[in-house]
């Protein structure tokens, strides 16, 4: 008996998946254990395995496509079988909408659309690649570049695209052999999650029929408007559109571009944008960059025509860029949001004198095996300081509060794009060379946009410092789940008195965000005084 195979939920804050790669064809058999798909989330991509043998007989979805949880992934069973009514079963979700929406756009076309392309067979078309899902909140995905072009021979396994998604950009690879006979969107272009990415198959198979059918199935294709200019515009100017983009902007979005050549662009003052890159996937090399010519003929007629009126032009112009935000941005934006307007904060701010801190790392640093900061001493500190205090290692969650009895420490790190948060999970049984060196490998692994989900998942308190940029304060938001978030600030020589006498001194200042409904101000001020008291006598650290 077939078996359907629903989208699973791949981390706690999973929405919906877009498949980043088949690894298995319609027809094919499938053992237990063997790789089906890879799964985009908002956090990274994951391999999928069967849990069961059987032939693949249904694919809810194309590469590119995206799909909710809980939707319809798959349909193992035997070769031959009726699956009409498990189709049929499972449409609801995504048929009806398509149903009603494929006529509007198309009224010669819908027909043929409808009869010979039904919604629930698109998805069975394995050349057809949609846009995966590749994190639990990801909802569109951009075109960082493509590293096949139309025409090009594809064998499995090989990079197709990298996809920019919220999190990170990650590498989409063909999960069959063919011919790359269709792209939904050129480089830097959003497509959202399971609307048609690509088409691979064989040479002379009907592109515009399958585009057809993808939207027929409810895939709004954004892209499809890609080959349609070139059957409908040549009549009007095809020369002129090419001459368009070569004279101006050749790269949109993400550029592709290799470090040296970024390097000696930077040098010369190029603007990559307008470098036509002949590497894979269109990337900038440095020889791009050398023989890059500016075309001066382009700008100068728009100069010329400005240039009678410039004595009467004002001394300043109005100057501004829009950048589409980034996935990685729009999970952030949402997240903090719903923390800061959701999450009753009360903040409390705190000095600690560091002079003995900053004397016993100078010593544990001369031999330890990894060096250490005051980071790691914080971290360190606050581990043990949760220790005493669990009702600030808590959830809020609606009927209840979570009381957790690990203690996980999610660290903020500073990417390109935004932040992440990997988790150094039970800091409190670790030794602070054994957190320095964890906390530098999630740090190196974020900017490298390597972290998996299971690297910034599961924390119980968050730190965020800034200290490294001179802020002395700052209030941090608070980092959902966790009912806490410490936002530590740099050490500054300030006077202080001691003994009666006014001496420099090592002061730090750290601030705890409250969730007010689960932790009181006098819990979390308990916290701090066992925060301050261990780095202020930092040997009971090594206790």
């Amino acid at each position: 008996m077939a078996e359907v195979i629903l989208m699973p939920r791949l981390s706690d804050t999973m929405t919906e998946g877009v498949i980043a790669a088949w690894h298995k064809n319609v027809g094919d058999a499938v053992k237990k254990g063997d790789l089906l798909a890879e799964i985009e989330t908002d956090k990274a991509t994951m391999e999928l395995e069967s849990y069961q043998d059987g032939i693949l007989l249904h694919i809810g979805t194309p590469k590119g496509g995206k799909l909710q949880v809980n939707d319809l992934l798959a349909i193992f069973g035997k070769a031959g079988e009726d699956i009409s009514a498990l189709l049929a079963q499972h449409a609801g979700g995504n048929a009806a909408p398509a149903a009603v929406s494929a006529p509007a756009p198309e009224t010669a076309q819908a027909p043929v659309a409808t009869s010979s392309a039904p919604a629930m067979d698109v998805s069975s078309m394995e050349e057809v690649v949609l846009m995966p899902r590749l994190s639990d909140t990801m909802t569109e995905g951009v075109i960082a570049g493509w590293h096949k072009k139309v025409g090009d021979t594809v064998k499995k396994g090989e990079v197709l695209a990298d996809i920019e998604t919220d999190k990170a950009t990650m590498e989409l690879e063909s999960y069959k052999d063919g011919v790359l006979l269709y792209q939904g969107a050129q480089p830097g272009e959003k497509i959202l999650v399971n609307d048609l990415l690509c088409i691979i198959g064989k040479e002379g198979l009907d592109v515009n029929a399958i585009v057809q059918a993808v939207k027929a199935s409810g895939g709004s294709a954004p892209a499809a408007a890609a080959p349609a200019p070139a059957a409908t515009a040549p009549a009007s100017a095809p020369v002129a559109a090419p001459q368009v983009q070569s004279e101006t902007v050749v790269n949109e979005g993400r550029i592709l571009a290799s470090p040296l050549a970024k390097k000696i662009a930077g040098e010369k003052g190029i603007d990559l944008r307008y470098v036509k890159g002949t590497g894979d996937n269109g990337r900038i090399t440095k020889n791009d960059v050398d023989a890059y010519v500016p075309t001066a003929a382009a700008p100068a007629p728009q100069a010329a025509k400005s240039a009678t009126p410039i004595a009467a032009a004002p001394a300043g112009q109005v100057s501004f860029e829009d950048v589409p935000v980034s996935q990685m941005r729009k999970t952030i934006a949402r997240r903090l949001s719903e923390s800061l307007f959701t999450a009753p904060h009360f903040y409390l701010t705190m000095s600690i004198d560091m002079d003995a801190a900053v004397a016993a790392r100078a010593k544990i640093n001369e031999v330890a095996p990894v060096k250490i900061s005051f980071n790691d001493m914080v971290l360190k500190a606050t581990a043990m300081a949760l220790k005493q205090h669990p009702k600030v290692n808590s959830s809020w969650l609606g009927d209840s509060i979570r009381y957790n009895h690990h203690i996980n420490i999610g660290v903020a790190v500073a990417v390109e794009d935004g932040l992440l948060v990997p988790v150094v999970r039970f800091a409190d049984t670790k030794s602070l060379s054994q957190i320095g060196a964890e906390v530098k490998e999630y740090a190196q692994k974020a900017k490298d946009k390597k972290l998996q989900p299971a690297d910034w998942e599961g924390s119980t308190f968050t730190i965020s410092n800034l200290g490294m940029y001179g802020i002395d304060q700052f209030t941090a938001i608070i980092n959902p789940p966790d009912s806490c978030i410490l936002a530590v600030g740099g050490i500054s020589q300030v006077p202080v008195v001691k003994n009666g006498q006014v001496v420099p001194g090592n002061i730090m200042k750290v601030t705890l965000s409250c969730d007010h409904r689960s932790v009181d101000g006098a819990t979390g001020a308990a916290f701090l005084q066992t925060l301050k008291s261990l780095l202020e006598e930092p040997l009971r650290m090594l206790v």
